[in-house]
């Protein structure tokens, strides 16, 4: 699956939070969509996705040393080469396996954190039409972090940040970057000003 390094940098304000200091908290990863049409039906289209890959996830945490403490509340995402270095500073790892989109782990916001996340589908597998060459449909990572009750349990939420990726198989992948960038080198100057650059790491975008 397509690997992504998930960098996550505490933004506190200073005295901002201190019920946190000291404490751990829960981030929990979600690979969803980001069609609202798709959104409607997204148990269905993940119910199909199971009985066609039966033993498969959505969503993994790489393989790595799972042990450790460290993290930060802002989050930002890399797509990594091949293979995948060791996550840092994730605590007690844990995937669902009744939710095959979904991972999650603790960390300390005090300690540095680093998690390789992997993605086991591509973003033609939800479209309709399968002969070769469709679009794909975009999905997004969220991600919602969460500190402790009085009861001990990680419901109070803190934080959410998303952004929208793709996934392709490696030639297709390749392709579309090409054909992407020949649509952009016959844009006027002016045109191009309405494209964001592109970057080698992404800043997740804070959901409200």
């Amino acid at each position: 699956g397509q690997s992504y390094e998930i960098r996550m940098l505490d933004n506190r304000k200073l005295g901002e939070l201190p019920e946190i200091n000291g404490k751990l908290v829960k981030s929990i990863f979600r690979v969803v969509f980001h069609d609202r049409r798709l959104q409607y039906t997204e148990h269905q289209q993940l119910e199909g996705w199971r009985w066609n890959r039966p033993g498969d996830r959505i969503l993994d945490i790489g393989k790595s040393h799972l042990a450790g403490a460290g993290g930060e509340s802002q989050v930002s995402l890399t797509c990594s080469p091949k293979d995948i270095p060791m996550s840092v500073g994730i605590i007690d790892p844990r995937a669902n396996p009744t939710q095959l989109n979904t991972v999650e782990f603790l960390w300390d916001p005090t300690k540095r954190t680093s998690v390789f996340i992997q993605v086991h589908c591509i973003s033609t597998e939800f479209t309709l039409r399968k002969h070769g060459g469709e679009k794909g449909v975009p999905f997004r990572v969220q991600i919602d972090t969460f500190r402790e009750n009085e009861g001990g349990e990680y419901t109070e939420h803190l934080h959410s940040a998303s952004c929208q990726i793709k996934v392709f198989k490696p030639k297709g992948a390749d392709r579309k970057q090409k054909t992407d960038r020949e649509k952009m080198e016959k844009r006027t100057p002016h045109e191009k000003e309405k494209y964001q650059p592109s970057y080698e790491t992404t800043i997740l975008t804070e959901v409200r």
